[in-house]
């Protein structure tokens, strides 16, 4: 008995890996795994050497080994067809390069997380399930908006994935299992395992006794120190509604001037983005922070969110951003739209405020809403401050992962 046990600790390996280079909340996500792990677990972090440096220092922990591959890609939109067909073989390349790089290590006695779309990256994912058990999480529902026979050809490679029974498929929301349902059938649909992407009570509580030097904070990034703050958090992409963010900011700044808006973020746009930035005239309503200026530990970054007033996300397309439930979960009433599962965090009215996708307008009226109205923000912000340390502590839902690659250790 003894040996088994000897045996059984010395698998409670897990590699973690991805294949792209920006820093975002899948990452996040696999920090609370490994953070929540007993002592007797190693991980090994496989990441593209091009990754931003702040990346892999906060992978840098005492259970942590980290491995690199060459040649990761980027997230960012890419622009014309020629651009969208040159980000395409980078991707697929940065596949190759990671498989390569997997399977030089001890898979056999390890399992597998890897952040890669099943619906795009299926063979990398099938030789993968050859060699070890492979989980992969899902963080966005899968868009409607593609023809039908995407949609037949998405279904046909998830219903390929699921019947192995080394593929292993985790949502990191409910919105996201509802969505797979309609890929796959019904008699997998006990390998949807909602895994849910949280965040850190006790990291959230640490920053928060903290005594915060808020105007010493505004000075130190150039920012007013007698204005009311909107801060949107995040990378600066379409997808994040950053043209909904600055039309609003735009018309309000017609009518108040004593409204600030803040977009904490990576990298700073292109030159090209700039000038579009340029042209909506907000030099004295707008200014974007890299995070990097911020701070190199998580705590810095949360600290900063701690200048707003109110937090905004308008997006156009994900899951539920970690940085919504981070705002949420310091008392930071929060505006975000009525999409996919950030509903199941911000109940509007209740935990925050819900626009409609695109509607500039409307989420100018929500913001000029929470201006006005003290009591309102407070009772906003304490809801959505409770509701989210109650319904996404990440050592609960971390639990979820931990046992089902122990399941599989133990039986390899």
């Amino acid at each position: 008995m003894k040996l088994n046990k000897a045996r059984i600790k010395k698998n409670y390996r897990v590699i973690i890996s991805w294949t792209y280079t920006e820093w975002g909340g899948a990452q996040i996500y696999f920090l609370s795994i490994i953070k929540n792990a007993p002592s007797d677990w190693h991980f090994t972090v496989v990441l593209p050497k091009n990754s931003n440096d702040d990346i892999k220092k906060f992978f840098e922990l005492p259970n942590v080994k980290l491995e690199f591959f060459e040649s990761g890609y980027g997230l960012l939109e890419a622009r014309g067809i020629v651009n969208k067909l040159k980000r395409q073989c980078r991707r697929i390349y940065s596949e190759y390069a990671t498989f390569q790089k997997l399977d030089s290590l001890d898979l056999k006695n390890s399992v597998l997380h890897i952040e890669s779309p099943p619906w795009q990256s299926w063979i990398l994912l099938y030789l993968l399930t050859k060699r070890t058990n492979v989980f992969v999480t899902i963080h966005n529902a899968l868009t409607e908006n593609v023809p039908n026979w995407r949609k037949k050809v998405w279904s046909r490679r998830l219903s390929f994935l699921v019947k192995n029974k080394n593929f292993h498929l985790f949502a990191a929301n409910e919105n996201a299992v509802d969505s797979l349902k309609k890929y796959i059938s019904e008699k997998f649909w006990d390998k949807l395992i909602l895994s849910r992407a949280c965040i850190n009570p006790r990291e959230i509580e640490k920053v928060e006794q903290i005594s915060l030097e808020k105007n010493n904070l505004l000075l130190k990034h150039e920012l007013p120190i007698d204005k009311f703050i909107v801060l949107c958090v995040g990378q600066f992409v379409d997808r994040k509604g950053r043209w909904i963010f600055l039309e609003s900011a735009r018309e309000i700044s017609k009518i108040n001037k004593n409204i600030f808006f803040v977009w904490l973020m990576p990298k700073l746009p292109d030159d090209e983005d700039k000038q579009k930035v340029e042209n909506y005239n907000l030099k004295d309503s707008f200014k974007m922070v890299l995070s990097e200026n911020v701070g190199k530990k998580r705590e810095e970054i949360l600290q900063f969110f701690r200048i707003a007033d109110v937090f905004t996300l308008p997006s156009l397309w994900e899951g539920l951003p970690i940085a919504i439930l981070e705002a949420m979960a310091l008392g930071i009433p929060t505006i975000s739209t009525d999409l996919n599962a950030i509903p199941e965090a911000v109940i509007n009215g209740k935990t925050g405020l819900l626009v409609k996708i695109g509607d500039s307008e409307a989420l100018t009226a929500a913001i000029l809403r929470l201006y006005e109205n003290g009591n309102l923000r407070r009772e906003l912000g304490e809801n959505g401050r409770k509701f989210v340390k109650e319904k996404f502590d990440e050592s609960v839902w971390a639990q979820i992962a931990l046992e089902n690659y122990k399941k599989c250790l133990i039986q390899q």
